[in-house]
């Protein structure tokens, strides 16, 4: 069952065609938050119907690998994909940015094909 402790902004772009891999800023930023939570083994993406444009990414810690659940290694970190949101995520790239007003994980996903204007949904 995935914990909802804390949840990333996370924001849809869609730039170019992107394989499914994760920065090495995105796995520094996980490791560094399952640090202070050693009961949780790594984190789990979803998508939720939301936003003025469709669909929103979710991001959350989790103890276990669901069923159906879809897991990517890298680098020691472990990210489960809901099966909900396994279509929507292929060829997507995962990215942590950080600038001096802001932090947050983004998602660079070729398959988008509108997005709102802040940027936090989208549609396939």
């Amino acid at each position: 069952m995935a914990s909802s402790v804390v949840r990333a902004t996370v924001r849809a772009v869609s730039k170019r065609k992107i394989q499914a891999t994760r920065t090495p800023s995105a796995v520094h930023k996980i490791k560094q938050l399952l640090k202070d939570k050693p009961d949780h083994v790594g984190v789990k993406v979803g998508v939720r119907t939301r936003g003025c444009n469709g669909l929103s990414y979710t991001l959350d810690y989790t103890k276990t690998k669901g069923d159906s659940d879809e897991e990517v290694i890298q680098d020691g970190v472990r990210v489960f994909i809901e099966k909900k949101a396994q279509l929507t995520l292929l060829g997507t790239e995962m990215d942590y940015v950080e600038d001096k007003l802001s932090s947050e994980f983004v998602f660079n996903n070729p398959n988008i094909k509108g997005t709102c204007g802040c940027g936090e949904s989208f549609n396939i």
